[in-house]
């Protein structure tokens, strides 16, 4: 899943280290996510969408399957 966190980040001033500590997560859980290696769960996602004040499809671009 693509994703825009690490710009936003960037955007907002944001190390990955403040950003795990404002949603509860290790700052190993933001490297895994910012390189690929995971996708966060919904509830997460809305965590971090939350902190840059932005809806969770304004972070996350989820692909649309084959039809």
């Amino acid at each position: 899943m693509e994703h825009r966190i690490k710009d936003l980040r960037a955007a907002f001033g944001l190390t990955q280290e403040q950003l795990s500590e404002q949603i509860g997560v290790s700052r190993q859980t933001i490297i895994s996510i910012e390189s690929g290696r995971y996708n966060p769960s919904l509830e997460l996602a809305y965590k971090i969408s939350k902190v840059f004040g932005c809806k969770i499809e304004d972070v996350f671009i989820f692909e649309k399957g084959s039809e």
